[in-house]
């Protein structure tokens, strides 16, 4: 077995409840009304993540558990806010919904510095949810312009829990799962 198959790509995230989710769909039938090449987030793919920790071998992710099993905090009052667009040279590339609720920073700072020397120190930490992936867009502007009049319900939810997740990248789309799950405390 090669040394490279014994990687797992990880990253450690919170998750959408249902609502949140219902809602992200509505917004993406919607984005998906301006003609765009690239696809949307499979809804059940949908998280926030915290930080990405890339590929990494087996002690290492045991180290991870066990350094974020280690984290209290407490359950974190959050909502949907804004709706955007990351761009590239011009090129629109993300639309993301922002969520908003000051512990969720609070929580990454603590993911952060447990795993500080292991892993660099997220540099612009933005709460938010990827929505759709974008490829290539004709009328940049225009689509820029539509995606931020698009209106999403500031609903609000609570978290938690968070949890270190693998995935694996398929031609159809990434395939989440569970690698440990943290409970508030």
């Amino acid at each position: 077995m090669s040394e490279r198959s014994e990687l797992t790509r990880a990253f450690i995230c919170i998750e959408m409840p249902d609502e949140v989710v219902k809602e992200i769909a509505r917004v993406q039938e919607e984005a998906g009304k301006k003609r765009f090449d690239g696809k949307m987030t499979e809804l059940e793919n949908l998280h926030l993540t915290l930080k990405f920790l890339g590929e990494i071998d087996k002690k290492k992710i045991e180290e991870v558990r066990e350094k974020l099993a280690g984290i209290k905090f407490d359950e974190i009052e959050c909502a949907l806010g804004e709706i955007g667009v990351f761009s590239h040279r011009g090129n629109p590339r993300l639309v993301w919904v922002k969520v908003n609720g000051k512990g969720i920073f609070e929580l990454q700072k603590k993911i952060d510095l447990e795993l500080k020397g292991m892993f660099e120190l997220e540099e612009r930490f933005m709460s938010h949810l990827t929505i759709a992936r974008v490829k290539y867009v004709k009328d940049k502007k225009g689509f820029v312009d539509y995606i931020k009049g698009i209106g999403v319900k500031k609903i609000k939810f609570k978290v938690g829990k968070f949890y270190l997740k693998r995935s694996e990248l398929k031609s159809p789309g990434p395939i989440y799962s569970d690698l440990a799950e943290f409970v508030v405390n």
